[in-house]
This record gives structure tokens, C-alpha cells and sequence, in this order.
């Protein structure tokens, strides 16, 4: 359905996106964040997903900077390797790289930013540093508990497993009672609940994630 396609970020780094495009007017465009698995089949899926829900969808490969064309599975080696090249971007770049993806979403209408595993730290990041965006999911995203002085500057959901070993819900729950007016949502699932292809998967808790987050979308973007 989509297509790759090259972004230019602020500081000149060229990086490949998938681009997937709704089949009429696009409502506005969304911003898909990849895990530490790359932009792989399962987040072009997800950005498939969102065009066929009438948005303009743009998944950047943040990896770029670092090494191109990951597109790595679910195995053991597939988390070593992806921990490993993750471990290698800087925040810094990858907020950068997200505002290339935002800018050229940007053509679509108002932008909204979703991402999962690490992309749902990318997201919140996104949230305080980014401009042009109008609204922010973030799934499961490790990191955000110890960077809660980056407040959200738009609105922001959250969604978090409470069985999720590397996000202590207790942690998620203090957030979401600091967050007040970002709605925050914990499902009796476990990290990484929204991939189909991962032994983590919860049908019901991707199926009701995801419904909240597109009628998220609807209000804010379009």
C-alpha cells in the first residue's frame, strides 16, 4: 500500500520513511514510530493501517543515523541487535528526525504522532520538544517515567500493560495522577500488547488501544 520515501531533517541527515497514503482526502497526518525492530512489516502495517483510516500516515526510520535499512523480527538476536542500535540514537536525533516526518505530514492538515516500545518514548519526547503537532500516543514507551519533567505541550494519551516488567505500572499510575488532563490508560496486558507478531500480543487490548486512539485522532487531527 505505502511506499518509502526520503525525508531531510533540520541538520541535513537524508533518512528513508514509509509512506502510506489514505484513498481519498486525507483527515490530517499521523506519524508512526517505530520499536527497536526498525521500520519492519509489522510498523508499515500499523501506518497501513492508520491511511485506511482516511489519515496520511509517514513512518521515519530513526535507525538511519546509525545504520540503514534495519528491518529486524522478534527473536532474541532481533532484541540484542535492536538494543544495540538504539542504544546508538540520541534523543536529540531522533526528535529531529521525527520533525522531518511531522514537517511532511504537515501537507496532509494537523499532525498527530503515535509510536510503540521505544517510538512511544520518541512520542513523548515529541510531545514537549516537537513543533506542528496537535496530539501524541505513546505505547508502552520505556523511558518516560524517569523524563517526566518533559511535560506534554499538547495533549497526549498513554497507554501502559500492567503485567509490562519494564514499566512499573506503579510508576504509570503516579503519572497518570500528575498527567490529570492527559488521559492515561492501563490494560492487563504485557509490554509490547498492540504487535501481532510478538508473543506479548493481547487482541483486546490492541483492538480497545487502538479505538481510543483513533477517536483521539478524530478530535484533534481530523
Amino acid at each position: 500500500m505505502g511506499k518509502m520515501i526520503e525525508l531531510t531533517a533540520s541538520d541535513g541527515h537524508k533518512l528513508s520513511a514509509y509512506k502510506a497514503e489514505p484513498s481519498g482526502k486525507p483527515r490530517g497526518g499521523i506519524v508512526v514510530i517505530q520499536e527497536i525492530f526498525g521500520v519492519n512489516s509489522h510498523i508499515k502495517s500499523v501506518a497501513d493501517g492508520y491511511a485506511a483510516d482516511g489519515y496520511l500516515a509517514i513512518a521515519p526510520a530513526l535507525f538511519d543515523r546509525v545504520q540503514r535499512n534495519v528491518d529486524l523480527g522478534y527473536s532474541p538476536e532481533d532484541i540484542a541487535k535492536g538494543r544495540e542500535v538504539r542504544g546508538k540514537v540520541t534523543n536529540d536525533m531522533a526528535v529531529k528526525d521525527a520533525q522531518a516526518a511531522i514537517n511532511d505530514a504537515s501537507k496532509a492538515g494537523k499532525v498527530g504522532i503515535v509510536g510503540y516500545c521505544w517510538g512511544g518514548f520518541v512520542a513523548w519526547l515529541a510531545a514537549n520538544k516537537a513543533s506542528g503537532l496537535v496530539a501524541a500516543v505513546a505505547y508502552y514507551g520505556g523511558g518516560i517515567l524517569d523524563n517526566q519533567n518533559l511535560e506534554p505541550k499538547v495533549p497526549l494519551m498513554g497507554h501502559f500493560g500492567d503485567k509490562d516488567a519494564h514499566i512499573p505500572v506503579d510508576g504509570v499510575r503516579k503519572l497518570a495522577e500528575k498527567l490529570k488532563q492527559h488521559p492515561i490508560f492501563i490494560y492487563e496486558a504485557d509490554h509490547g500488547f498492540n504487535c501481532d507478531q510478538r508473543g506479548s500480543y493481547n487482541a483486546p487490548a490492541a483492538k480497545q488501544a487502538r479505538e481510543r486512539t483513533l477517536g483521539f485522532f478524530r478530535k484533534h487531527v481530523g
